[in-house]
C-alpha cells in the first residue's frame, strides 16, 4: 500500500477513531494518545489485504483504548474530589444532517452519559460505544473484541440496562437548555438565590471537577438550597478580568468563563421539566485546553 494512501484513508477514519476513544476514555488527550498509537501500528502495518480499513481501524484502536482504561481507572480511583470526563467543543457539521443521528451522537457524548460509562467494565464499555454511538454490527463487534457474537449480545444488553438504569433523566431540547442556561447565569452572577431556587430541582446535583487544582466542592452537592447558596456564596468572588460566552459542549449549551482570556471553568446543566437537575462545573486546567482557542460563542 503507498504512503499516500495509508496516511490519506487514517485521515479519512480518523474522526470515526478519536470518537470511539474519546467515549471510551472521558479525556481528549488519553483519546489522542491512542488515535496515535493506533496510526503507528496502521503505518507500519500497510497490509494491502485489508479490505475494510474503517473495520480494521477501529478495531486497532478499540482495542488500545481498552487496554488504556484499564491502566487509567487505577489512577482516577487517587483523583483529588468528584472526576468527570472532559468537555469537548461539539460540531458534528454538515456530514451529519438527520436530526435524530444527530440527537444519537449528541446523547452518546453527553457528560451525563460518559459519568455513567465509567461505572462500566472496559468490555461493556467498549460494545456500549460501538453499537449505541455508532451502531456496528454485533458480528463486527465481536471480531473486533475476539468474543462470539452471543457474548457480544449479551455484554450489550448488560450495558444498555446499567445505563438506562443509572443515567439520569435530561431534556435534549436545545432551545430549553439554552433558556434555562441563561437564566441560571443571570441569578448566579446576580446573587439571586430565589432567582435560583425558581429553576433548581428541589434535589438539583452539583458535580465539580478541580483535581485539586483550583478551587471546587470535594463532594458531590445535593438540594437546591445547599447548592443555591453555594452558588450565591462563590457570586461573591468574582474571577479575574472574567469573560462568559455560551459554547455547545457534548452535544448540549453550556457556560464558559474565561479569566484573563483563559480558561477558568465549564459549566453545564442536565434538565427536565423545566428545572436544573444536576449542574457539572468543570474547573481542573488540563481538561480546559479544548477551550483554549478562539472565540466559542
Amino acid at each position: 500500500m503507498a504512503t499516500d494512501t495509508v496516511t490519506d484513508l487514517f485521515e479519512e477514519h480518523r474522526p470515526v477513531l478519536t470518537g470511539v476513544a474519546y467515549r471510551m476514555l472521558g479525556r481528549i488527550a488519553d483519546a489522542e494518545d491512542v488515535v496515535q498509537e493506533a496510526w503507528l501500528r496502521w503505518s507500519a502495518d500497510r497490509r494491502d489485504d485489508v479490505k475494510e480499513p474503517r473495520g480494521y481501524l477501529v478495531r486497532i484502536t478499540t482495542r488500545l483504548a481498552i487496554d488504556r482504561l484499564r491502566h487509567v481507572k487505577s489512577r482516577r480511583e487517587s483523583y483529588v474530589g468528584p472526576w468527570l470526563p472532559e468537555p469537548i467543543v461539539t460540531d458534528f457539521g454538515p456530514s451529519v444532517p438527520d436530526t435524530a443521528e444527530r440527537a444519537v451522537l449528541a446523547e452518546s457524548v453527553s457528560l451525563a452519559v460518559l459519568v455513567v460509562l465509567e461505572s462500566l467494565s472496559p468490555l461493556e464499555r467498549a460494545v456500549f460505544v460501538l453499537r449505541e454511538a455508532f451502531g456496528f454490527p454485533y458480528a463486527e463487534i465481536a471480531t473486533t473484541l475476539e468474543k462470539s457474537e452471543a457474548a457480544v449480545r449479551q455484554l450489550a444488553g448488560r450495558a444498555r440496562k446499567h445505563v438506562e438504569e443509572r443515567k439520569h433523566r435530561y431534556d435534549v431540547d436545545p432551545a430549553e437548555c439554552r433558556d434555562l442556561t441563561e437564566r441560571f447565569l443571570s441569578a448566579a452572577t446576580g446573587g439571586d438565590l430565589e432567582g435560583l431556587l425558581s429553576i433548581l430541582a428541589p434535589d438539583v446535583r452539583l458535580v465539580g471537577d478541580s483535581g485539586g487544582k483550583t478551587k471546587a466542592p470535594l463532594r458531590v452537592m445535593q438540594s437546591a438550597d445547599k447548592v443555591g447558596r453555594f452558588l450565591v456564596a462563590i457570586s461573591q468572588q468574582p474571577v479575574p478580568d472574567a469573560e462568559v460566552r455560551f459554547v455547545e459542549a457534548n452535544g448540549a449549551p453550556a457556560i464558559l468563563v474565561l479569566s484573563g482570556g483563559k480558561p477558568d471553568s465549564v459549566l453545564q446543566m442536565e434538565v427536565l421539566d423545566g428545572r436544573i437537575q444536576c449542574v457539572y462545573i468543570v474547573r481542573n486546567p488540563d481538561k480546559l485546553v479544548a477551550f483554549a482557542g478562539p472565540d466559542r460563542d
